[in-house]
């Protein structure tokens, strides 16, 4: 046989032929392509994604900054009536920030705190009386709590011609109910300090209390309110009140000793002029000057309690002007500004010249009468008239 394949008939071991390579297919069978990706739907890709956490952080920080501007702002933009607000000794500022809120003065109290702790200014908050209102932003508390506030007071009214001795009661009613009695010992024997430049030796301060509105400390004792209403007065007796004494014969105890009796006297302002220049022309001729507020001061009645024309006033004491001449011991009472002017500018005579002597109040009807006279004869007739005496 022959080894030789005749030609055409097989293909060489090896060798592949173009068609190799081809996907068979099943008869009948089309050749279809893979479908493309689907395109990114708008939104799911990283720089939308971005975008939207950009967008959420920026609303987050502009609601953060919307709280904060909130909580740091007044409480009450339109509302900037002051109200009082004390701060107690030794309250913490977590206390001040929960009362101040609590009193309507502050929105979140925890800005408050924050604002003191980013300034360091926690521990530096001053206990005190505070005038705050509702339209202050939290920044403006803040600096007003640092300031400091004033010191807790109380207040209490001396009226004009008042005595001592109504004086430590009003004093101890406002706040001080504890100092009665050391007031009474500093009013009754008052150490130097004291004691107003002209005061004798051994007087007491009845006089040197002067009468008007008083708000002091809490914390003052009776020595630093009475030191207070001293001052007071020696504002009235100043230098130039003091070289006008010379001019009308007094000396500064003898002032206030008339003025206290020109107090008791008057019914107004308008007749402390002419009362102290009938005291004073009485003095002047020696004549005693009967004045009825200085007995009952003595007797520790006050004048409406007198039994005129009974026995009082022939009971002799140092206050007694009838029984005795010239000035009383000592003041009668708390003069205030008007009658120790009046001492000092008195309506000395009537509109031709003659000293004024007498003076008396009555009543015409239902009216008050004050009739002054430069005659004896006079004065009794305006007695029976305006007092059916």
């Amino acid at each position: 046989m022959s080894d030789e394949r005749p030609q055409g008939e097989g293909v060489p071991t090896g060798h592949a032929g173009p068609a190799s390579h081809a996907r068979r297919l099943t008869p009948g069978a089309t050749q279809v392509a893979p479908p493309p990706p689907p395109p990114p739907r708008p939104g799911r890709g990283p720089r939308a994604a971005f975008a939207i956490v950009f967008l959420l952080a920026i609303a987050l920080l502009i609601a953060a900054v919307g709280v904060v501007a909130w909580a740091l702002g007044p409480a009450d933009a339109g509302d900037p009536r002051p109200v009082t607000f004390e701060v107690p000794a030794g309250a913490s500022a977590s206390r001040v920030a929960a009362d101040l809120e609590a009193a309507g003065l502050l929105r979140d109290r925890r800005a408050l705190l924050a604002v003191l702790r980013w300034r360091g200014d926690q521990g530096s908050v001053g206990e005190g009386l505070y005038d705050l209102s509702r339209d202050l932003t939290v920044p403006q508390l803040a600096d007003a709590l640092v300031r400091g506030g004033r010191p807790p007071t109380a207040r209490f009214v001396l009226p004009e011609g008042i005595r001592a001795a109504e004086v430590v009661r009003r004093v101890a009613d406002a706040a001080w109910a504890s100092e009665a009695g050391a007031l009474e010992a500093l009013i009754a024997d008052p150490p130097a300090e004291l004691r107003p430049d002209g005061l004798p030796e051994g007087a007491t301060l009845e006089g040197y209390l002067f009468p008007a509105t008083y708000e002091l400390p809490l914390r003052f004792d009776a020595h630093a309110i009475v030191r207070a209403l001293v001052t007071r007065f020696e504002r009235e007796a100043n230098d130039v009140v003091r070289a006008e004494l010379d001019r009308v014969g007094l000396d500064l105890h003898g002032w206030v000793t008339l003025a206290s009796m020109v107090q008791a006297e008057a019914a107004n302002d308008g007749e402390k002029g002419i009362i102290a220049g009938v005291f004073l022309n009485r003095l002047d001729l020696g004549m005693p000057l009967q004045s009825d507020p200085t007995v009952a001061y003595g007797l520790g009645k006050d004048l409406p309690q007198l039994d005129f024309p009974g026995g009082d006033f022939d009971i002799d004491h140092p206050w007694n002007t009838y029984t005795r001449p010239g000035l009383p011991l000592g003041p009668i009472g708390n003069p205030g500004t008007a009658a120790l002017v009046a001492v000092l500018t008195p309506t000395r005579t009537d509109e031709a010249g003659r000293a004024w002597l007498y003076f008396m109040h009555g009543f015409d009807g239902t009216a008050p009468v004050f009739r002054p006279n430069v005659g004896f004869d006079d004065h009794l007739r305006d007695v029976a008239r305006y007092l059916g005496r």
